[in-house]
């Protein structure tokens, strides 16, 4: 289990009785603190997240959202926060404070979204739901905290609100033993017979490669929905251009059969993107693939490794998932699956926010996709 993720659980047994609540103010980053973005993010009480990076900000800023760089600030500490705005007719905007706020205890969610709801009211930017997703671990006591600030519960949409992290604090050795002896085997086996795994550069045909990989694993699993490549291009470029984003690649018959895209933000790596051919020959070959990437991950200074989207801990072993084979194959690494609370709305207007629930959000969506061809969040 990470290391983080240990300390957050037994915070979380004590914080909500026995510490005072914090308060908290918010505000716009200024031009200085968006210059420096990722510095600020990183420096977050958990780390910040790679959803929360500069090189996503530029993902998203045009393509339908509006991005926005928000501020908490209490008791000397500062938390800098991503928020995606979208303005809809008749309902004002929704803010989407994605995979935050990020906050030190679930206990200061109350108090951190009370000040955003200050700050929009203060700047008249008629916002009627704040959707949040904290990197909160899901357990009774923040449960508790989280009815307590009075959020709803919205569907979850990012792909690791439940996902297998891995520490990769220890030396490479203790790290090694620290995975499963299955997945320790396919990395000797795949070693042992020869499979060399790769690193290669950003360009057109890395990303028409890994893309490729990724369409054939959707066509024969049908597990998750593909973006376009364009998306995936753009996105590629954005974290390589800043050097957090490494490709990794296994070939077989001289064409790539095992790709990868890990991004390294902060302390955190994320396996972000993946994808393989079917009826492969060399066994072990993704096993050593993440393996590579997991030592290259410590080179650059990670301490923990997010293998990005497993189905949740009760249903891990639930063939009929949509993530089972992922699942499977990602906790041969790390038994452990971290359940996160998910997605919640803050209501501001609960008028609005009962039309955006009881239809507006699908209405809007199923527009936005017909006119886009691209996923709405």
């Amino acid at each position: 289990m990470s290391a983080r993720i240990q300390n957050y659980r037994n915070r979380a047994h004590t914080r909500l009785d026995t510490a005072p609540l914090r308060e908290f103010t918010a505000r716009f980053a200024t031009a200085e603190e968006i210059e420096n973005w990722d510095k600020h993010v990183t420096a977050n009480p958990n780390g910040g997240n790679m959803l929360q990076s500069a090189a996503y900000a530029s993902v998203k800023n045009g393509s339908g959202w509006k991005v926005r760089f928000l501020v908490l600030e209490g008791h000397g500490t500062a938390s800098y926060n991503l928020v995606l705005e979208k303005s809809f007719p008749v309902l004002g905007r929704l803010w989407y404070l994605i995979k935050g706020p990020d906050v030190a205890d679930a206990a200061d969610l109350g108090p951190a979204l009370a000040a955003c709801a200050a700050f929009v009211r203060s700047q008249k930017l008629n916002v009627f739901t704040i959707k949040v997703e904290p990197d909160i671990v899901d357990s009774v006591e923040a449960r508790q905290a989280l009815n307590a600030a009075g959020l709803v519960k919205a569907p979850n949409i990012q792909s690791n609100d439940s996902t297998a992290l891995l520490d990769i604090s220890g030396p490479e050795d203790e790290v090694f033993k620290a995975i499963s002896s299955r997945a320790r085997n396919a990395v000797r086996r795949a070693e042992r017979e020869g499979c060399r795994v790769v690193r290669q550069e950003q360009g057109p045909e890395t990303y028409r490669a890994l893309y490729d990989l990724m369409a054939d694993t959707v066509n024969a699993k049908g597990s998750m929905p593909l973006r376009s490549y364009e998306y995936y291009a753009r996105f590629w470029d954005e974290f390589c251009n800043r050097g957090q984003g490494n490709f990794f690649f296994v070939h077989e018959d001289g064409k790539p059969s095992v790709g990868a895209f890990v991004i390294n933000y902060g302390a955190k790596a994320t396996y972000k993107d993946g994808g393989s051919t079917q009826n492969r020959k060399q066994y072990g070959d993704s096993h050593l693939v993440q393996w590579t990437a997991i030592r290259r991950m410590q080179e650059l200074g990670c301490t923990e490794y997010d293998f990005c989207g497993t189905p949740p801990a009760a249903r891990i072993k639930d063939k009929t998932h949509n993530l089972y084979g992922m699942g499977m194959f990602k906790t041969s690494f790390t038994k452990t699956v971290t359940d996160f609370v998910g997605c919640h709305d803050y209501v501001l207007s609960p008028l609005r926010h009962r039309l955006w629930t009881k239809g507006g959000e699908k209405v809007f969506r199923r527009i936005e996709t017909a006119r886009t061809g691209q996923q709405f969040y």
